[in-house]
């Protein structure tokens, strides 16, 4: 399947390398981008909203949009269910959006599989000592929870070599630089732009052929 309206680009990180808030400050600065809203089982926290920071559903909701075939890809992550639908991917970049998707590596290489043009994007942390910092920083886990995330982040990180660009979260003003960077490179492909520069591009050719 292939859009040929908005870009899709696939984001993955660690837990704690700081793609959340890379993604959001993307977002802030750059027009005609949005973040894809996934659906979740797990619990809404504090300062959290249904319909814009997760699609918050229970387990029987989640396993009926599974055997629908509703989701581009899924997976348990700690415990809860995390899904991506198809519509919610459609309905962005048909407007001619273009769609940040943060997913983990198995999620990245499903979505590849039904998007291969999509661009991948790996978030690496500067070191597993920074990563840890980070996770604790949060207050959201005890030491069972961080020593699981850690072992987590190390089978992530391994999977980066599978990704079209990597940026290294060491300083955030620059990351974000580097992933505005990225944007706009995606946006300057022939292809979208043969959809945007459509008319002027017509009248160009037009003018080639007559010569």
């Amino acid at each position: 399947m292939k859009s040929t309206a908005g870009n899709l680009l696939i984001i993955s990180a660690p837990s704690g390398a700081g793609k959340t808030s890379l993604v959001n400050a993307v977002i802030s600065r750059m027009e005609n981008i949005a973040a894809s809203i996934s659906h979740t089982t797990r619990p809404c926290r504090p300062g959290e909203r249904d319909g814009i920071d997760y699609f918050f559903i229970d387990e029987t909701e989640f396993e009926q949009m599974i055997l629908a075939g509703d989701f581009l890809e899924h997976a348990r992550v700690f415990g809860n269910l995390y899904g991506t639908s198809f519509k919610q991917i459609h309905r962005t970049l048909d407007t001619g959006t273009d769609l940040l998707l943060e997913i983990d590596w198995q999620g990245a290489q499903s979505v590849r599989r039904s998007y291969p043009d999509a661009v991948s994007i790996f978030v690496m942390p500067p070191s597993e000592a920074s990563l840890r910092e980070r996770l604790v920083a949060r207050g959201m886990d005890g030491e069972e929870v961080i020593n699981q995330r850690m072992q987590a982040a190390m089978s992530e990180i391994s999977h980066y070599r599978e990704y079209e660009y990597l940026v290294v979260n060491d300083d955030f003003d620059r990351a974000l630089a580097e992933l505005c960077l990225i944007v706009s490179a995606c946006r300057l492909k022939t292809e979208p732009q043969r959809s945007r520069l459509s008319d002027s591009l017509r009248r160009l050719m037009a003018s080639a052929d007559a010569v």
